[in-house]
């Protein structure tokens, strides 16, 4: 897909615009999403804030599960997350989330992000499981 293509996808989930998500590559066995770390994406440290790296995941992987939706499916919707936080990224820091399928069924989907510093410090680890509507 194209650049414009991508962002169209972030577009059509209101809340991933608000964060300035990017798309950097769409497929149905990986997804990589960018994000700056804004101030205001921040806790008083100065690092990102445990829900940005949680939303970001979680936008992550169900643009993963909305790639395998099975045939009849017109959405998908998170029923279970898990996020362990691993390490702290400082502001105006770039974050790469990759989600990966870890299983994918008939009716659910479960997938795995990593988020991490654009040098490659891990910031978080998610594990989703994804429900086909």
């Amino acid at each position: 897909m194209d650049a414009e293509a991508l962002a169209a996808v972030v577009k059509m989930v209101p809340f991933a615009a608000h964060l300035d998500l990017t798309i950097m590559e769409l497929g149905r066995d990986r997804v990589v999403v960018h994000a700056l770390i804004k101030p205001e994406y921040c806790t008083s440290g100065g690092t990102a804030h445990g829900g940005f790296l949680m939303a970001l995941a979680d936008f992550t992987g169900a643009v993963g599960a909305f790639q395998v939706l099975p045939e009849g499916a017109k959405t998908t919707t998170t029923i279970e997350s898990k996020t362990n936080m691993m390490g702290a990224i400082p502001v105006g820091s770039t974050l790469v989330a990759t989600a990966t399928p870890l299983h994918v069924g008939r009716r659910t989907s479960v997938w795995v992000t990593r988020v991490e510093s654009a040098e490659g410090k891990l910031a978080s680890v998610t594990t989703q499981t994804q429900m086909a509507i």
